[in-house]
């Protein structure tokens, strides 16, 4: 476990992509994270795909690959020979039943981790959107008497102010701080 490199979360973070209406992680940038080539992943899977349902992991499709790959600008140069797979949360869960490495014990109590804070952030922010549509479709009733309505208006301000000064600092300041004593 000594030899286990930290990973920044908002590095994490930026290897969850959002597919099919799913949050996933490729299995090339899993296998990076546990230390593992991809081929050496996907057997896994494929020793064990009874522990991988169909709501767990899927393959890309040409397009869905393509448009990744603009994405990235990657080169079209090298590179795979198959479409990648992708690995919903649960599948990453199930991921550490099969690779038993430190590493990658390790690498998935930081990812589901990760996982969780966003499943929270996305429902603490549900909850204010539907109290906003709510007061809104009040507003669009309005009845001409302002008055009756400011206590429903200075909630949709605050929310909102919450809701940029959670965004603010919710990034981890990356670097060295000097002491100022």
């Amino acid at each position: 476990m000594k030899n286990l490199k930290l990973i920044s979360d908002e590095y994490l973070i930026n290897k969850i992509l959002f597919i099919r209406g799913k949050r996933i992680m490729l299995d090339s940038d899993l296998a990076e994270l546990y230390s593992v080539e991809t081929k050496v992943l996907n057997q896994a899977v494929r020793r064990n795909i009874s522990r991988f349902p169909y709501d767990f992991y899927f393959q890309l499709s040409d397009l869905e690959w393509s448009n990744l790959k603009s994405q990235f600008v990657t080169s079209s140069w090298g590179g795979r020979r198959t479409l990648p797979l992708a690995f919903t949360e649960q599948g990453v869960a199930m991921l550490s039943s099969v690779l038993k490495s430190e590493v990658a014990i390790q690498m998935n109590i930081q990812i589901i981790r990760i996982f969780l804070r966003m499943r929270e952030l996305i429902a603490d922010k549900s909850l204010v959107l539907k109290k906003i549509v709510k007061i809104e479709k009040k507003l669009l009733e309005y009845d001409g008497n302002l008055k009756s309505h400011k206590d429903d208006i200075d909630y949709i301000f605050e929310a909102l102010k919450q809701l940029i000064k959670e965004d603010s600092g919710s990034r981890k300041k990356i670097g060295f701080r000097k002491d100022r004593s």
